[in-house]
């Protein structure tokens, strides 16, 4: 059978396959008895046919719903990832009907698959994974605040439209599900609060629902986590977005603001100053971007790609490097002096090292974060610093595959 028959429209980003060898004509629960491409992963709850399909190792989602769905969604996931949010990247729409003519004509999306990404329940399923499912509170938060920052109304938003991946021992979560979403300029406090209750809604659902199959952890339960995320989203809004008032003479409390919201991650594009009605003072309002700072600032001094808390992980590291540095000649050594080096001499030969674990971690950042962090165990245990090769040596013994 030809497999574009049945093929209305298709519509394929730059740099992906055209995706026309695959069985366009059947719909997308008929899929396994006609397309040897499929694919098993880890893969949340879905109110639609999802299906998964591999092209030279690289997994694409496809989800089948009306056309016009498919449409608006692939959109809205153009403009998140025009404003580098964390969603998951769209690739392409389709719009197909059976050969004959026959029945209402389908819309696909298609998306590239989130690699090395955990859905929530396998988060309670596996049990290697105990350490992450508390974290998932902070990365539902962060993910809310930075949608409603760019004015993102979700609409939906819920554990099950939520991909998490590790990063440096927290995790960060991604938008998987756009079909009800919306952009606004500015977003209303009105939306934000019909956002969160929406969450809390459906949180409580999903983790009732897991609670039947798993014991949740005593910072999870079922009907005040939900509570607990909003919580932690009030203040983390309030901390990103109130005004301070500051006299006129006192301009270093704008650079230490800046630094506090970029300790937190947060990159600041402006900073508004605008007079106050006490004539001497000046009202300071920071524009924040995204929060992605740490991860902005590793790339630009080494070139590697790391998550947001794998970068602030790093960087500690180049910092301490630094200080070394700058003791043995006794003078100061710019940071990018010592990023070159830590690439150098660090990085680049424990990821040689490390290589025969790569194909597992998938993440080089994870790894060597993970690295870092038997690192600290071991010379916790040893009372004293045991040094970056034997941490990777014993790494490597205890769990590296045969």
């Amino acid at each position: 059978m030809n497999p574009t028959l049945g093929l209305t429209a298709i519509q394929v980003r730059v740099g992906h396959p055209d995706f026309l060898d695959l069985p366009w004509s059947q719909p997308l629960s008929a899929w396994p008895d006609h397309c040897a491409r499929l694919v098993q992963v880890q893969r949340g709850l879905s109110r639609h046919d999802v299906v998964f399909a591999s092209y030279d190792g690289v997994v694409y989602a496809l989800k089948e719903m009306a056309p016009h769905v498919v449409e608006r969604e692939y959109a809205l996931l153009i403009e998140l990832g025009r404003r580098r949010l964390p969603a998951v990247e769209p690739i392409g729409e389709v719009r197909a009907r059976t050969p004959a003519g026959e029945g209402e004509e389908r819309g696909v999306l298609i998306t590239r698959y989130l690699e090395a990404s955990l859905p929530y329940r396998t988060l309670f399923m596996n049990r290697g994974l105990e350490r992450y499912r508390e974290r998932l509170l902070d990365a539902m938060t962060s993910l809310l605040v930075r949608l409603h920052l760019t004015g993102f109304y979700w609409g939906d938003c819920s554990l099950s439209n939520t991909l998490f991946r590790r990063d440096a021992g927290e995790l960060q979560a991604f938008l998987v599900d756009a079909e009800t979403s919306e952009f606004h300029d500015p977003l209303s406090t009105g939306l934000r609060r019909q956002d969160l209750m929406i969450m809390e809604e459906n949180v409580t659902g999903e983790l009732a629902d897991l609670a039947v199959a798993v014991e949740l952890p005593d910072a999870l339960g079922v009907y005040d986590t939900g509570a607990n995320i909003r919580e932690r989203y009030e203040r983390l809004w309030s901390e990103i977005t109130r005004e301070e008032t500051i006299p006129a003479g006192e301009s270093f409390r704008i650079h230490e603001r800046i630094r506090a919201l970029n300790g937190l991650g947060f990159s600041v594009g402006d900073v508004e100053l605008i007079p106050s009605s006490e004539g001497d003072h000046l009202r300071v309002r920071a524009i924040v971007t995204d929060r992605d700072y740490h991860r902005h600032l590793m790339h630009s001094l080494t070139g590697v790609v790391a998550g947001e808390r794998q970068a602030a992980l790093l960087l500690n590291e180049i910092s301490e490097l630094q200080a070394m540095m700058s003791r043995s000649i006794d003078r100061s050594v710019p940071l990018s002096e010592a990023a070159y080096r830590w690439v150098d001499e660090r990085f680049e030969p424990a990821v040689r090292k490390l290589g025969s674990l790569l194909g597992r971690a998938g993440d080089v950042s994870e790894l060597y974060c993970q690295v870092l962090e038997h690192k600290w165990y071991l010379s916790e245990r040893a009372q004293h610093d045991v040094g970056l090769d034997p941490a990777i040596d014993d790494y490597l013994q205890r769990f590296q595959t045969v």
